[in-house]
């Protein structure tokens, strides 16, 4: 029997900061944050809607201590100049707080069997002197025009910080070209709730624009989605080429059970319709800490295009 898609329901369980790529060959790939926050796991499948009963396959585990050792978090995997990249989050065990961007990379055709070489932290532009010092996490990559773009969340200021997104050109696939450019701080009360956070950025192209969305808040309920936009043709190092929309995009419904919605990807199915892929839970109230439930789970939702060309991301 065929699996189907399921729409704007738990569809891979307890999955968090999921990443769908599809390959040149058609296949689908995905991984995502893992409860225990200690591996990188990958799963392929022929269909996106096979991704759910796909077997899951550990491709690395953290270390024992010391850099890449505590919260192994949102890995994306990306293909690049004929090899393939892991780009992630990581913390230590003795400074399990001290979280910073990593990359592996695998020249083997199959990257579920192939061997992945660490290439350490992500390097920031020699001249950049702020890239990276500070808690650090959630990096995407984009290309446009024949430039690739590193975009992160990286947390700044004193006592409670502040989570914001940095843009950069990048000189390959684990170091920078550019100084960091600020995308976007946390500006609206939707992005403040308990913490200011913007995160979890991820890009999609069309008619000619950048839409680049991001998920603003703490990890509960109040998690949402937000979103700037810009030219494909814009300087997207000037902050000024960038949009930035007054609402969330993407929120809570209590009627549908759905709540904190966001750290989405990008994809498109057979047919070549965009699909948003989203975590979020089924509990309003939370047991415990927000950030060690494991009950944020993997969705899908159908992305539709509005009569001035920007994504609508819609429950029904």
């Amino acid at each position: 029997m065929k699996e189907q898609l399921k729409w704007n329901e738990p569809w891979i369980m307890q999955r968090a900061d999921p990443y769908i790529y599809r390959h040149t060959d058609g296949c689908y790939y995905f991984t995502a944050s893992v409860p225990a926050y200690d591996r990188i796991i990958l799963r392929r499948a022929d269909s996106l809607a096979g991704l759910a009963g796909a077997v899951e396959n550990t491709v690395w585990t953290k270390h024992k201590s010391g850099i890449m050792s505590e919260h192994i978090w949102a890995p994306e995997l990306h293909y690049l100049d004929g090899k393939w990249y892991l780009y992630f989050a990581a913390g230590e065990a003795e400074d399990i707080w001290a979280i910073r961007p990593f990359v592996l990379e695998c020249a083997d055709e199959d990257p579920i069997t192939g061997k992945w070489t660490e290439l350490g932290m992500m390097q920031c532009a020699e001249e950049d002197e702020f890239s990276f010092r500070a808690f650090s996490l959630d990096a995407t990559v984009f290309e446009n025009k024949g430039s690739r773009y590193y975009v992160w969340a990286e947390k700044v200021g004193v006592g409670k910080m502040i989570s914001n997104l940095y843009i950069a050109r990048m000189a390959s696939p684990n170091r920078l070209e550019t100084v960091q450019v600020l995308l976007t701080t946390p500006d609206y009360d939707w992005e403040r709730v308990d913490f200011w956070v913007n995160e979890g950025p991820a890009v999609i192209k069309r008619n000619g624009r950048i839409f680049l969305t991001y998920s603003a808040s703490a990890t509960g309920a109040c998690y949402c989605m937000g979103m700037l936009s810009a030219s494909e043709e814009a300087d997207l190092l000037d902050p000024a080429s960038w949009t930035k929309e007054r609402r969330p995009v993407l929120a809570s419904e209590g009627s549908l059970g759905i709540y904190g919605p966001g750290h989405n990807s990008f994809t498109t199915d057979e047919e070549g319709n965009d699909i948003c892929v989203y975590h979020a839970r089924k509990e309003a109230v939370i047991e415990g800490d927000p950030l060690y439930n494991p009950n944020r789970h993997t969705m899908l939702m159908k992305v539709r295009w509005s009569e001035d060309g920007k994504p609508v991301f819609s429950y029904r």
